[in-house]
């Protein structure tokens, strides 16, 4: 008789306990760390279509061992305790390891928002935010929210002017949440920061030779056959960065009702399109055959990218999954138990808490211009711009008063020209986050024989937030 599954809180719980056990830490320590601090569940009303409807909503705190604590709120059906609890322990460890200076938290309302009206759905948002706020569940110092599934930068921006509304002399009052528009306090290339990430870690990936044959592949990401499941926010960034900049073949897209199938290559921009007409729909799109999205997880490939929901690499068809590398895009995609018979397999996987790691990071960047009050590069782009011209003017007159004959390829001098503006200066900041924290996860991979990416990836989040609490005297 098989084992049952672990759920998706036990199986963070039980990643915690492989890594841990590989550290210097006491019993108390460890069980701290692991613990999820709080959780506060509201059930508010709101008068809707000439009724009352009540809603159920969560809002947990996994660690305080840096304030503010950082996690999105997700919009779905499915939201319980045990979920939202379960994220709230990855973004601990996420944020640990991409070293942003937060503890974690997550938030859920469960609802399907595709029921509701948009001025209905603004009521409902706006009466969670107040009972968050009022007890600062919201707040710029203590517990900043960001989007997640089904939530965005809408969302985000009535949230942000819910707490000005409710905090009228707070300066910092931008800062309660990120994920927002430019136009209300964002940040230039937040949208596409979780998928952008994953394109980063990938890229860092596939730096190290050794690495990739551990994977039992080779070369670079160019002419890999990617499958991308689900085509949210993450994986159609990820997707179409992968596709158009790296030269990837995604071969394969699950979507909840099916998924296309073009050993050619998917058209990200046309499938993304026929979506959004169809409400979600794969069924009609006439780029590829349409098979069970299920099934498209088990396809021969050299990337799987699943990049939806947790849990949906599970016992019942991990030994039936043929990608030789898998990158976690989502939270919490591959269970626990999945993971051993993968790990058995010989494949690698790239975890969650790293692969994903690019929305808070762009959302610390984002907390931090809030409360800067200046948008990134206004100070110092035109200066750069001026350094470089000096550069260039002097070079081309250095080549005219000597005779040299040679000038400066077509392009470039435009090019180096350009000071870095905000989104520059995002994916840069982005792209060395990756990098940095790649490095400190495949320094443990490489030392600690017999260890994988992931735990080598929660030896440094537990190992840095140990840290944290020892100088606090715990």
């Amino acid at each position: 008789m098989t084992s049952p599954e672990p759920s998706f809180r036990e199986s963070v719980d039980l990643m915690f306990d492989r890594a841990s056990a590989h550290l210097d830490l006491s019993p108390g320590l460890a069980a701290k760390i692991k613990v999820c601090n709080s959780t506060y569940t509201v059930r508010f009303g709101v008068r809707l279509r000439g009724e009352i409807k009540t809603f159920t909503g969560y809002r947990s705190v996994h660690s305080e061992h840096m304030e503010p604590v950082k996690g999105g709120i997700r919009y779905a059906l499915s939201v319980h305790q045990d979920e939202v609890e379960a994220l709230a322990a990855l973004m601990t460890y996420k944020c640990a390891l991409v070293e942003t200076p937060f503890g974690g938290s997550k938030g859920g309302l469960c609802i399907d928002p595709r029921a509701w009206d948009e001025h209905e759905l603004e009521q409902i948002t706006r009466r969670f935010a107040y009972e968050l706020i009022k007890r600062d569940l919201i707040h710029p110092a203590q517990n900043v929210p960001a989007p997640d599934m089904g939530t965005g930068e809408r969302e985000m921006a009535w949230i942000a002017d819910q707490y000005a509304r409710m905090n009228t002399t707070d300066i910092n009052a931008k800062a309660c949440v990120t994920g927002k528009p430019p136009h209300a306090g964002g940040i230039k290339g937040r949208v596409e920061a979780t998928g952008r990430g994953v394109q980063y870690a990938l890229r860092e990936f596939f730096r190290y030779k050794d690495d990739v044959a551990r994977a039992g592949l080779s070369g670079t990401l160019d002419g890999k056959r990617v499958v991308v499941q689900g085509l949210g926010n993450v994986g159609y960034h990820a997707a179409k960065f992968l596709a158009e900049e790296d030269g990837c073949k995604v071969i394969a897209v699950a979507e909840r009702d099916g998924a296309v199938v073009n050993e050619a290559g998917v058209d990200i921009e046309a499938l993304k399109a026929h979506l959004g007409e169809t409400k979600g729909s794969v069924q009609g799109f006439t780029g590829g055959r349409i098979i069970d999205s299920a099934l498209a997880l088990e396809l021969a490939c050299d990337i799987l990218i699943p990049a939806a929901m947790e849990g949906v690499i599970h016992k019942g068809n991990a030994a039936r999954i043929q990608a030789p590398l898998i990158l976690e895009a989502a939270n919490g995609p591959i269970t626990f138990g999945a993971d051993e018979i993968l790990r058995a397999k010989g494949v690698v996987i790239i975890p969650d808490l790293y692969a994903n790691a690019g929305g808070v990071t762009v959302s610390y960047f984002e907390w931090v211009k809030n409360l800067s009050h200046i948008r990134f590069g206004r100070m110092q782009r035109r200066a750069e711009e001026a350094r470089s011209r000096l550069l260039v003017e002097e070079l081309e007159r250095l080549s005219s008063d000597q005779g040299l004959g040679w000038s400066l390829a077509p392009g470039f001098k435009s090019q180096f020209l350009e000071g870095s503006d905000e989104l520059a200066l995002v994916r840069s900041g982005l792209d060395d986050t990756m990098r940095g924290a790649y490095q400190s996860m495949r320094k443990e991979w490489y030392e600690r024989p017999g260890i994988d990416l992931r735990v080598a990836a929660y030896i440094v989040s537990i190992g840095r937030v140990a840290q944290t609490y020892r100088s606090k005297g715990l």
